[in-house]
């Protein structure tokens, strides 16, 4: 039987990045998630770990039982005290209308490229044939954040706070759907041609009131 995690290790996992499960840490403790089975080492520069799907199960179960723990009525004086947490950098792919980050340069530049590497990782690891040229399971649960992803992997602006031009990635009422606004035409079908190459479908339609056109873009299944 595996021994769970040590603290050290749990705490690394439960800071990984909530969009690629990319991981941060000492090298012990990340070649030991390696050993584990919880971890892999991209094979690409600058070689970052990543959760695997053993991993992001374990994350997702100590989640599930800190949430139990706060349902059982326990007081605040009862409960364990919070384990200090990693200061990982976590990486969020930008959808667009948010305040820009400290970096637009070439430390953004490299991380959105590590984190979309490693998305096709997972793609590999976890697609029953291995293929990474279609959306996984977790693009699946992750929608705006993928393609959002997969829009700035691929060199496109993202609107800022304040400005109209540049993308936005926004939920849907359809199942599997989000939308992609861009005002400028000719860059909407840029993003239309980026996604589908991404493995996904896309559809532009026109806002019945604004006329605006936009993008209608769910993960292909095959």
């Amino acid at each position: 039987m595996t021994r769970p995690p040590t603290a050290a290790q749990r705490r690394v996992i439960d800071a990984a990045d909530p969009v690629t499960g990319r991981l941060k840490g000492t090298e012990a403790q990340l070649a030991a998630l390696v050993k584990r089975g919880l971890a892999f080492r991209h094979p690409r520069p600058p070689h970052d770990h990543f959760l695997t799907p053993a991993g992001h199960r374990t994350r997702e179960a100590g989640h599930r039982t800190r949430e139990a723990g706060h349902r059982t009525g326990e007081t605040e004086a009862e409960r364990p005290g919070p384990e200090p947490s990693v200061n990982t950098g976590v990486f969020v792919a930008r959808v667009g209308g948010e305040e820009a980050g400290p970096d637009t340069g070439g430390s953004r530049v490299r991380e959105v490229h590590s984190a979309w590497q490693g998305l096709l990782e997972l793609r590999r690891m976890t697609n029953p044939d291995g293929a990474t040229d279609r959306p996984c399971g977790w693009e699946r649960t992750h929608l705006v954040r993928a393609a959002a992803l997969a829009l700035e992997a691929a060199g496109h602006r993202p609107a800022g706070e304040d400005s109209a031009s540049g993308y936005r990635v926004r939920a849907t009422p359809q199942p599997e759907a989000v939308a992609v606004h861009e005002p400028d035409a000719e860059a909407l079908r840029a993003c239309a041609a980026t996604l589908e190459r991404a493995g996904w479908q896309v559809g532009e339609h026109t806002e019945p009131r604004t006329r605006t056109r936009y993008l209608l873009a769910s993960p292909r299944r095959a």
